[in-house]
Formats: C-alpha cells, sequence, structure tokens
C-alpha cells in the first residue's frame, strides 16, 4: 500500500510557480528520499503534503485519504509527523518538558523509549532547549515528532549542520523506524548517506522530477551524484541514468 501517494501537484507563491505537476509516491514502511540543489522546490514539497503552503492543484493521497485541501492539523491527524528544517524547540523549556508537549497516539513510542534511541537526550533531560548543541536539538526535533507515534514521518534536511557522528546518530534512528515498519519521506543534502538508507530517490530540478528510481541504481553513478547539487534538468534525464 502506498503511505503517501503525490500526483500532479501544482504550488505556487504569490506568482511563482514552484512546483510543476510533481508527482511522487512513498510505499508503506519505506524510506524515500528526495533529493535536488538548493532552491529545487524540496521543502515546498514537504510543506505542500502538511498542508502548510497548500497546492494550487493537484492530488495528495496519505493512506488513501485527499490530503490536498486539508488543515495542517487534519493532516496530522493522518498520523503523519513532520520534522521541519531549523530544529525548532521550546528554548524554555527543559528536555523533558519539550517531551512532554506531544499528545499523540498509543504505540511504540513512549518517553522511556526515547531516551533508549536517544541516550543523549536522557543525559541532558535537565536542560533547557537553548542549551542544548544543534545536534541535540536535532535529535530532540525527531523525538517530540516520534512521540506521536506518527505511521508517517516526513523530515526535512535532519543533517544540516551537524558534525558527521551526529549525523551518522539521525541516520541510524532513521533506519531504526523502518524496521518499526514505519514510513520515512527523507530531504536531504547528505546525498550518499540518504541513497544508502532509503530505498526509493526522487531528484527534483526548478520544481519538476527529473529523476525517480530505487536508491541503490542511483548511488551507484558515482558522476550523476557528484553532479546532484548544481545539476539541471537536462543533466538529469533518464537516459543517462
Amino acid at each position: 500500500m502506498n503511505a503517501i501517494e503525490v500526483s500532479g501537484l501544482n504550488t505556487f507563491y504569490g506568482k511563482s510557480h514552484i512546483l510543476h505537476d510533481v508527482s511522487l509516491v512513498a510505499e508503506e514502511g519505506s524510506v524515500t528520499t528526495l533529493l535536488g540543489r538548493n532552491g529545487a522546490g524540496k521543502t515546498t514539497m514537504m510543506r505542500s503534503i502538511m498542508g502548510l503552503t497548500p497546492s494550487r492543484s493537484g492530488s495528495i493521497k496519505v493512506f488513501g485519504t485527499e490530503a490536498a485541501k486539508l488543515a495542517p492539523y487534519r493532516v496530522a491527524r493522518l498520523r503523519v509527523g513532520y520534522v521541519p528544517e531549523g530544529r525548532r524547540v521550546f528554548p524554555n523549556l527543559t528536555v523533558e518538558d519539550n517531551l512532554k508537549v506531544p499528545q499523540g497516539h498509543a504505540g511504540p513510542f513512549d518517553i522511556p523509549r526515547i531516551y533508549q534511541l536517544f541516550p543523549r537526550l536522557e543525559e541532558r533531560r535537565l536542560n533547557r532547549g537553548r542549551q542544548l548543541s544543534g545536534g541535540e536539538q536535532e535529535m530532540l526535533s525527531i523525538a517530540r515528532a516520534l512521540l506521536l507515534n506518527p505511521k508517517v514521518l516526513i523530515l526535512d534536511e535532519p543533517s544540516q549542520g551537524l558534525a558527521p557522528l551526529i549525523v551518522k546518530d539521525v541516520f541510524r534512528i532513521v533506519t531504526s523506524m523502518r524496521r518499526e515498519g514505519m514510513t520515512v519521506l527523507l530531504v536531504e543534502q547528505n546525498v550518499r548517506m540518504a541513497l544508502e538508507i532509503a530505498d526509493t530517490a526522487y531528484v527534483l530540478d526548478h520544481g519538476v522530477v527529473v529523476h525517480h528510481g530505487p536508491a541503490a541504481a542511483l548511488a551507484g553513478d558515482e558522476g550523476l551524484i557528484q553532479s546532484l547539487a548544481g545539476a539541471s534538468a537536462e543533466e538529469w534525464d533518464l537516459d543517462k541514468i
């Protein structure tokens, strides 16, 4: 079953046409990564799925339910968790109090389980959000989303600005989510790491999907990976995959 199915999506910011007839499928229990250079439309895609930047036209289905016109809180009620870019934690609350904010569905994730997954958060549980490092704030953002016990988790640039060892920790957690049967939709600049853990990869360029297919196949094309950051639609021609 498809957890998320996007078809013919067109999203605008004012008069600027950002996403052009974009389609994407994330199968249940899989990791799907969305790649592309800065400004390609990746974050807009995630925000459109969540209803934060509503699409002008097209379909967004979450486990078969049409969600394109739903308010963000109603999308979340379809068991979709969202970790936006920027690590938005409550700076004046302790780690433990940050973790007490979400009120989600019953499921495998509770605060003791979170501390098992993120031992560093348990060590820092009495520290306030503003006292955490960037990596610890990212862990806290992911942890809060997991406490909602979503069936789909959308992560927007979780490794941005993090030290390599912390990046490995974050991707370890993403891999464990798939083992739990959770569907993950991952926007990521760390191309190699994303392709290593993903099942399916999509590439956006100027708001157009210019490639999609098995992540392993894309990972095997070294030249294409190296050109990813500044690729044009022509460079991503499917005939070159």
